[in-house]
């Protein structure tokens, strides 16, 4: 069990709840209410927390194959109603859903994996290749948060259960979504200085619900698992219709 500041401790639900609110709040500021930042802006917590999920779930999970090909599965299925939210149209190949992203991500990490286990030149080797072959796959893919979406998942894998790690996942979410990453940004004002912030370095403020997961799985068990990647083509294709058929 991890500890956490102050003894707070979030489960796995909590994260799970905290993510789908977040994304929620991001996609109703895409597609219904236009103007409010405030809710993208905390919509840049939930991917985070789901790459944080799945480097967790690829830790403990008995069964890879078919964790992988669940993710594949509603990834498949999902894409549609990413099309339609994203672009109004049912096949946009320029850009797709975030289930590739996560399904990519779990791939390099079970190269890891391996890697760490075996604890060889070869391994290790086949592990870097496997992240470098999901990081490609994913820019040229181009998947939700891109190859940078791959490397937050493995981030999450390798930096877990030693010293300093939260400081190597500070680092890297800082690379990943305010160095690396291009994308909106937004001017505030600072002591009297205008300051021009990524937007996506929202995403660091995930690691607050991150940094106080305790461990344990907490309320819902498998039913909130599949509940939540129901969830993700559901509410789409609901907003889609909310805009633009009510």
């Amino acid at each position: 069990m991890e500890r956490t500041p102050g003894g707070i401790r979030l489960t796995a639900a909590h994260l799970r709840w905290i993510a789908l609110g977040a994304m929620l709040l991001d996609h109703l500021w895409a597609m219904v209410v236009p103007g409010s930042q405030w809710m993208t802006y905390v919509g840049r917590i939930a991917f985070p927390i789901f790459a944080f999920q799945i480097a967790e779930g690829a830790r403990h999970t008995s069964d890879f194959r078919r964790y992988a090909l669940r993710l594949l599965a509603f990834a498949l299925v999902s894409e549609i109603p990413f099309d339609l939210m994203y672009a109004s149209t049912v096949f946009y190949p320029f850009h797709q859903n975030v289930m590739f992203t996560l399904l990519l991500g779990l791939l390099a990490v079970r190269g890891l994996d391996r890697a760490r286990r075996k604890r060889t030149a070869g391994a290790a080797a086949l592990g870097a290749l496997g992240l470098l072959a999901a990081w490609l796959a994913g820019t040229i893919g181009m998947v939700d948060y891109g190859g940078m979406g791959v490397l937050t998942v493995a981030v999450f894998y390798v930096f877990r259960g030693f010293p300093l790690a939260r400081l190597g996942q500070l680092a890297c979410l800082v690379l990943l979504n305010m160095v690396f990453f291009k994308g909106e940004y937004v001017s505030l004002e600072i002591l009297g200085h205008a300051v021009e912030l990524q937007t996506q370095g929202f995403a660091l403020l995930a690691l607050i619900p991150i940094w106080l997961y305790g461990g344990e799985k907490g309320r819902g068990g498998r039913a909130l698992q599949y509940g939540s990647y129901v969830f993700y083509p559901l509410h789409m294709l609901v907003l889609y219709l909310v805009k633009f058929l009510a």
